[in-house]
């Protein structure tokens, strides 16, 4: 009768314990914080490089710059690759309408990774453009 009994309890704790096991792994493995900032895997995985753009300022002088685009997700980033004519007429456009002053400084090229990312957001269909990198930039 104690025989049993033991057994009875050791399958029981094993039981308990395989259990536990399991539940604590599922909730790690899915338990992703939402909130959490992206890996350099995930930015990378959902961004597009830009070929270097030259172009002409209102204000009589020229720029050349390329950008990555970080996107939401896969799918978004290789929607962008099939826009990438619509996106660098975009970015185009865009510098075309500025004045090298308002591109001077950290500000300058903030408000224009903003504007991009705004304005390529209007087309996208499959997530959206999460933040634009200036990767080159020169101004003469």
């Amino acid at each position: 009768m104690g025989n049993r009994v033991f057994k009875t309890l050791f399958i029981v704790l094993i039981s308990l314990t395989l259990g536990g096991v399991v539940s604590l792994v599922l909730v790690n493995h899915f338990s992703k914080d939402p909130n959490a900032a992206p890996t350099i895997e995930e930015v990378i995985a959902n961004s597009y490089t830009t070929d270097e753009i030259t172009t002409n300022l209102r204000s009589n002088g020229f720029i050349k710059a390329s950008f990555q685009i970080q996107t939401s997700n896969k799918s978004a980033a290789e929607e962008i690759a099939k826009r990438d004519f619509q996106v660098n007429n975009i970015i185009i456009r865009t510098l075309a309408g500025m004045e090298a002053s308002e591109l001077s400084g950290p500000e300058g090229i903030e408000q224009l990774e903003n504007k991009i990312r705004d304005q390529v957001n209007e087309l996208m269909q499959n997530g959206e453009v999460v933040r634009v990198y200036t990767t080159s930039w020169v101004i003469q």
